[in-house]
């Protein structure tokens, strides 16, 4: 089978061909690449632009399909409802989806670890490292990786692009979950790289939509139709593979995100424990430890009943389901929505507390938000909206923004601003003041977890803490960086890690050690450190690092600096001297 190849293309790199472009603007696409379904938009010089692939649709699955000496992806032809047989061309094992769910996770992780029921292969070893996904062709697995899939995926979105525009698209905006790890956007970055586009913005999803609602508000403010004043919204985004919320003050075009807040629940989880409620004995039918046609034949067949039901049940009180499975299993039972909502009582709670946390970061109560901003596809289900609207203290909804639309117009918005793109009308006369969505600090006090900058501070950011030895005549320290909420170091993402030398001989405690962390405009994280010496003693130069630094087996490199280091580099948080911004 002849090898598919695409072009790694580099930033620096200019073709003739783009040379004789250069008189098209050239203004960053949005893009916003779903677990389960894809949209790409752009600012046309007076407003955002979504376009359509050859059969006129606005959203694509996100999905390749490895089949024979071919793949194709969801962009030129998605599967909808009129199309059911591509929807089971999409389970039979030869499509791998769900990418957004996958990159950049280790085998160890349990979003990893549920996707073993999908109907092509996940594999997993269990140490810390990239889990092995395959696809079938031709009655063979045929291995790739999800930043691969989502190349080919964005590979073939870029062609349509240029279809579109008649010109090289090399710029881009994407959004991401707030949920999403350093680690898992330098994945997304190298994705994009190797179909040719360079990453200007990562955007949270909600911040995008934040931007699209500023836009809003400030052209109604220009309508003569709004009052000017600050206005807080709740924007609540739930798709198939994330729950994200933020908190957003909106006045005079600025937007400054208050408080952000995601978890990695969303409409896969949702269809997985329906399936399981559906037929109990799922997953010793379903583990893909043994994947056969037969097996993922029957799990498609399932999975496309019950999105079915699921789908119906957002405007029904009940629906029936009857689905042969083949090999004597079949489903034949009645749902109603009182029965779903038991079934997925845990994610809703997820999505309560996340609220919940939202408000109480932003300082705020529900009373003051003034909208309710619900999109993502599963924004739909009744309970869902009830319980946003509910916790907020609503009737309804904010009703100016599509559901599934709303945040790859937002990043469309910050392609053409970041893109240095000017409206007249006075449209593109906006700022989103971001926020940093998890704790950023280092390994101290043992296995303790010092947050130097805190979550929800405001981006560009630059905090500093200071530090001592925790051994006599300590000459040397490890810098152990994470990113996370939990409180012991093991229970956040390791980033990277570096070594201090130079420290001059004391007694512990002693000796001041200087940790400086830096998030530029662009979410560039820096990491300084060095010796603080009294003055005119020479001290050694400081060490300054971008993050994250870590490639494949980041899983197990915590324990490894553990095994061999032990406690001898340790640090401790000298309390009495925090540096304060």
């Amino acid at each position: 089978m002849a090898e598919q190849f695409y072009t790694v293309t580099s930033d620096s790199e200019t073709t003739g061909e783009d040379q004789a472009q250069q008189s098209f603007p050239d203004v960053a696409i949005g893009i916003d690449i779903g677990t389960s379904r894809c949209s790409v938009a752009v600012w046309n010089g007076h407003q955002v632009q979504l376009l359509k692939n050859t059969r006129s649709q606005k959203g694509m699955r996100s999905y390749v399909m490895f089949k024979d000496d071919t793949l194709s992806a969801g962009v030129t032809g998605g599967a909808t409802k009129e199309h059911a047989h591509e929807e089971r061309d999409i389970l039979s094992g030869s499509a791998i989806f769900n990418m957004k769910r996958l990159i950049g996770r280790m085998d160890t992780d349990e979003v990893v670890q549920a996707s073993k029921t999908l109907p092509f292969l996940v594999q997993t070893l269990g140490i810390g490292v990239r889990p092995f996904i395959a696809a079938l062709v031709n009655n063979m697995w045929r291995s790739t990786t999800p930043e691969e899939v989502l190349a080919i995926f964005l590979l073939e979105l870029k062609a349509l692009v240029e279809m579109h525009l008649k010109h090289p698209v090399r710029n881009a905006v994407l959004t991401i979950p707030v949920a999403f790890s350093r680690f898992q956007q330098t994945r997304i970055e190298r994705a994009c790289a190797m179909a040719g586009l360079h990453v200007l913005r990562l955007m949270p999803e909600p911040t995008a939509v934040a931007l699209l609602y500023a836009q809003q508000q400030q052209q109604l403010l220009h309508d003569n139709m709004g009052s000017g004043i600050e206005k807080i919204a709740l924007v609540f985004n739930i798709g198939a593979g994330y729950c994200d919320v933020a908190v957003s003050a909106t006045a005079g075009g600025v937007s400054q995100i208050r408080a952000l807040a995601g978890c990695t629940v969303g409409g896969e989880d949702i269809l997985q424990n329906v399936m399981r409620h559906l037929l109990p004995n799922f997953d010793s039918l379903y583990g893909n430890a043994g994947q056969t046609m037969d097996r993922i034949k029957s799990m498609g067949l399932l999975r496309i009943a019950t999105q079915d039901a699921i789908h119906k049940l957002a405007t029904q009180e009940s629906i029936e389901i009857n689905v042969d499975l083949g090999g004597g299993y079949k489903v034949s039972k009645v749902l109603d929505r009182a029965e779903f909502e038991q079934v997925n009582h845990a994610i809703f709670e997820k999505c309560e507390r996340i609220i919940k946390q939202c408000l109480a970061d932003a300082k705020l109560a529900p009373e003051d938000i003034d909208d309710v901003v619900l999109v993502g596809g599963c924004s739909r289900i009744p309970k869902i909206r009830s319980l946003v609207l509910g916790l907020c203290k609503k009737e309804g909804s904010y009703e100016g923004v599509d559901v599934l639309d709303a945040a790859v117009s937002g990043a469309a918005l910050e392609g053409a601003i970041a893109s240095g793109a000017t409206d007249t009308s006075g449209s593109l006369d906006l700022l989103t003041i971001q926020a940093t969505p998890m704790n950023l600090g280092i390994r101290a006090d043992g296995d303790g977890f010092a947050a130097i900058i805190p979550r929800n501070t405001a981006v560009p950011a630059r905090r500093e803490m200071l530090f001592t030895t925790t051994r006599d005549n300590q000459t040397e320290a490890l810098i152990a960086v994470y990113e996370g909420e939990g409180k012991e170091a093991e229970a956040n993402h390791l980033l990277g890690y570096f070594k201090i030398t130079g420290i001059p001989p004391g007694a512990k405690g002693t000796v001041e050690i200087n940790v400086c962390m830096d998030i530029d405009a662009a979410n560039v994280l820096r990491v300084f450190a060095g010796v603080v010496k009294p003055q005119g003693e020479a001290a050694p130069p400081f060490m300054e690092v971008r993050m994250p630094t870590l490639d494949d087996g980041h899983g197990w490199c915590g324990q490894a600096l553990a095994k061999m280091y032990g406690r001898e580099l340790d640090l401790a948080v000298l309390l009495p001297k925090k540096v304060q911004p």
